[in-house]
């Protein structure tokens, strides 16, 4: 593993644990200026679409945050090569709106530049997402 891929694993690991932490000026600080992020759903989901640019993606960060209650977002396998960084995991969280449960496991494909992320696509089960929000 070059010491390239080894920094852009150790910057998703930051940016998750500041995720963690509800630390949205810490996660902002692995985003790069030039950030997208594409959460696939339909608006049933509140923060499903595609944000671009640190205002967009900290709106995108604090509607997670304050649409859901986090009991496990475990990341269990992170695979890198060359800017990308893939990470396998599995979620539990509540939406607020309801009180209905969100079960799933996800995949996240992280592009970084200048080690911070620079494009990030979530992956799961949006029906699971749909279910509990509506």
């Amino acid at each position: 593993m070059t010491a390239a891929t080894e920094r852009n694993i150790a910057a998703t690991q930051a940016l998750f644990a500041a995720f963690g932490a509800k630390d949205i000026p810490a996660i902002l600080e692995y985003l790069h200026p030039d950030i997208v992020i594409e959460f696939y759903g339909p608006s049933t989901i509140p923060y499903a679409g595609t944000y671009r640019g640190l205002g967009e993606c900290r709106r995108f960060f604090e509607t997670v945050l304050s649409s859901v209650d986090i009991h496990q977002f475990d990341a269990e396998e992170f695979i890198a090569e060359r800017d990308k960084v893939i990470v396998t995991g599995h979620l539990n969280l509540t939406a607020r709106l309801t009180g209905r449960t969100i079960d799933s496991d996800f995949v996240h494909v992280i592009t970084l530049k200048d080690e911070k992320w620079a494009r990030f696509r979530d992956f799961m089960n949006t029906a699971e997402a749909v279910a509990a929000f509506s």
